[in-house]
């Protein structure tokens, strides 16, 4: 097992769904699920941009932007995936890089679904820790699959877990791709395409370049002001790549469009940041 801690991206995602649950994309995003898997000094600035009071400290302020930016790019990737997850669900979903990912839980349209949450170890020990014994899934199983992407193989894994690759599965790739080296990417998606059957689909959430966004990075990083500065972009994908990267390997790229160009089509309000012009949300499905 590697020594890495659990991620911090994965925290502040679920800050961000816990911010907009029942406040942004009125009636088509809802994570009440999120705030129960943070722990009580991680749900203070959840609290604060909910009642839109800044805090006065440096370090606090930093931590409420980073969860109020964060809310505003989460709600439309969420959506747009949840909704291509209901007009694809199979018995099989694998979710890679699950993070504190809550669709096991709040999902009643994966009820005759099994679900693999494949991450890496130390994540997965946290976010079993975060569960409340209390919060039963809405899926048919949850199997937790430990693998570290750097190192470890997804094929073996899936194989211990009970994963069928002769039966179609809908995988899902959220807030992972740009942290993993180009190699560890097709790496990633030769292993799925091998345990692809026909029938199947991939979602995949990933970042496109953007001087701007990578401007912004570096800053953050140089200040030290944001949370997951340990955690630094690794690869970035033009659509033109990710389909042909994919066509490699059997699965066909149906639609793929910006986090901003998803939130307008689904009426939900926007502040134009640069990482909804950048993020994307493709579907691919299986020749």
């Amino acid at each position: 097992m590697s020594e890495r801690a659990a991620s911090r991206t994965a925290v502040l995602v679920c800050q961000g769904r816990a911010a907009a649950n029942g406040r942004a994309g009125t009636g088509r995003f809802a994570d009440p699920v999120a705030v129960r898997l943070l722990r009580a000094e991680e749900r203070t600035p959840v609290d604060q941009v909910r009642v839109n009071t800044p805090p006065t400290g440096w370090r606090e302020r930093t931590a409420y932007e980073s969860v109020r930016a964060c809310a505003e790019v989460v709600v439309p990737r969420t959506v747009a995936i949840d909704e291509a997850l209901r007009a694809r669900v199979k018995d099989q979903l694998v979710i890679l890089g699950a993070g504190l990912d809550t669709r096991a839980w709040r999902l009643s349209e994966l009820a005759r679904t099994d679900v693999w949450e494949v991450d890496h170890p130390a994540s997965q020990q946290d976010k079993q820790a975060r569960l409340p014994a209390e919060q039963a899934a809405l899926a048919r199983s949850v199997r937790f699959t430990p693998v570290d992407f750097a190192v470890d193989d997804l094929g073996t894994a899936l194989d211990a877990a009970g994963h069928d690759p002769s039966t179609p599965t809908t995988w899902l790739w959220e807030g992972v791709v740009p942290y993993l080296t180009r190699d560890e990417v097709r790496t990633t998606v030769a292993a799925l395409a091998a345990r692809t059957a026909p029938g199947s689909a991939l979602v995949v959430n990933y970042q496109a370049p953007s001087a701007k966004a990578a401007a912004g990075r570096l800053l953050a990083r140089v200040l030290g002001s944001s949370i997951t500065s340990g955690e630094p972009w690794r690869s970035l994908w033009r659509p033109r790549q990710l389909a042909g990267l994919l066509g490699d390997y059997g699965l066909r790229v149906v639609s793929d469009d910006t986090l901003l160009d998803l939130a307008h089509a689904r009426g939900i309000p926007t502040h134009g940041r640069t990482s909804l012009r950048s993020g994307r949300v493709a579907v691919a499905e299986s020749r």
